[in-house]
């Protein structure tokens, strides 16, 4: 059973909608939510499709219903914002900015936090490195009840909330820390969807801010420096150096939210001007 978990934070007329990653909880996106929420925005966590439940919950779903979760939660929220910006963690970050290739009439900016386009960070295992090859799995049929399970450090350099997460997640309280593994054919569907964003990165005319952190464990700089080097609209770099790859959670959290809410003021009032 899919439990809600969504959240709605108040604020002004200036939205952001945070997206979180693959076969994660809007939980990761929630203390940053509350920063931006303290720093004056209205905040959506929007709950993508198939997460927070069974792993059959996910693998209901393709890469399409997750993308329109995204869509129709910035298509609501623009109806009582004068500017939204859509900001997600690994996956969520390239659906986000699928989002700004696709309707740029919604996106005024975009918040990329550790964007995963390739699992090429130093905790992964070898064999999860030829993940790549899982769509012709799933076109072949092969490997539905596969995964690739979860190791530490689970992308967090907190011990203390590293044990917390794993604790919960290992529990089976999807909602709360998300699976404890990666289905192969989820995987498929996701590698599908980087190709595509991969490709449309140059039609992303919105700001971004890209922040990643230097010692990701999941996913390199490679995949910032990517888009870094793709996108149309202006770019902004935060590196994290005390952070893994869930760096809405983890120790330089509050970094990121000082960084995200300065730069989505930045674009917001530069739009006002030119209005």
């Amino acid at each position: 059973m899919i439990a809600p978990a969504e959240f709605t934070f108040p604020g002004d007329r200036t939205g952001v909608l945070l997206v979180h990653g693959l076969t994660g909880t809007p939980t990761e996106m929630r203390l940053v939510g509350k920063g931006l929420s303290r720093a004056g925005f209205t905040v959506h966590g929007v709950q993508l499709a198939g997460h927070c439940g069974s792993e059959d919950d996910l693998l209901a779903t393709t890469w399409q219903d997750w993308y329109a979760s995204v869509e129709a939660a910035a298509t609501r929220m623009r109806q009582t914002c004068d500017h939204v910006f859509v900001a997600g963690l690994s996956m969520g970050a390239l659906l986000a900015l699928k989002l700004a290739a696709e309707r740029p009439d919604l996106v005024s900016g975009v918040g990329v936090f550790g964007a995963t386009f390739r699992y090429d960070g130093w905790s992964i295992p070898w064999k999860a490195k030829l993940s790549f090859l899982l769509p012709m799995f799933k076109k072949l049929g092969i490997g539905r009840n596969r995964s690739f399970m979860e190791e530490p450090p689970y992308g967090i350099r907190d011990e203390r909330l590293r044990a917390q997460v794993s604790k919960q997640m290992l529990q089976g309280d999807s909602a709360a820390a998300g699976l404890p593994g990666n289905p192969w054919h989820a995987l498929a569907e996701m590698f599908v969807l980087s190709k595509q964003v991969e490709r449309d990165l140059p039609r992303v005319t919105a700001p971004c801010l890209i922040a990643h952190a230097v010692e990701d464990d999941i996913a390199s700089l490679g995949n910032a420096y990517l888009v870094r080097d793709r996108v149309a609209g202006r770019v902004k770099m935060l590196l994290l150096r005390d952070s893994y790859h869930m760096i809405t959670i983890d120790r330089e959290r509050n970094v990121l939210v000082e960084a995200a809410a300065a730069f989505f003021r930045d674009v917001a009032g530069t739009m006002r001007a030119a209005a």
